[in-house]
């Protein structure tokens, strides 16, 4: 059995953290949570994350700036920010990916997570296939 991915939420409401740490449960996700960049920095130095999904207007420090940190210590990390307010997004974030929240339903919400992991996996290791049938009896019959 593979570990379970884990992926760290970041949010200051709680009823948003719980819902989303529940979504993400559900389909087999190690969920983190913090209220705040000042816990979320503490848990991803802490653990192995995965992924991190944070809310973009957070009081004392954004989600953005938040990401800024996170990715000075693992840039291979994808991020995702959620927000209500576009206005305050910065286009030069460094986060993966950005969904509208209230206007993203929960399985936009996996099928984002879904592919940031497996970009952030590579792509499957081909195995070597065998040579073709027609090698095999040239080569039986010492013809190269």
């Amino acid at each position: 059995m593979r570990p379970k991915k884990v992926i760290l939420c970041v949010d200051d409401n709680d009823q948003v953290l719980s819902v989303r740490k529940f979504v993400l449960e559900t389909r087999g996700y190690r969920v983190l949570t913090a209220k705040n960049a000042e816990e979320a920095v503490e848990l991803y130095d802490r653990g192995r994350v995965d992924l991190v999904i944070s809310d973009l207007v957070m009081p004392h420090c954004n989600g953005n700036d938040l990401i800024q940190q996170l990715k000075e210590i693992a840039p291979w990390v994808p991020a995702v920010l959620v927000s209500g307010s576009i206005k305050q997004f910065d286009p030069n974030s460094r986060a993966d990916a950005f969904l509208p929240k209230g206007s993203c339903s929960p399985q936009e919400l996996l099928e984002r997570v879904r592919v940031l992991l497996v970009r952030k996996r590579g792509p499957k290791k081909m195995i070597a296939s065998p040579p073709p049938l027609e090698v095999h009896a040239a080569a039986a019959q010492g013809v190269a």
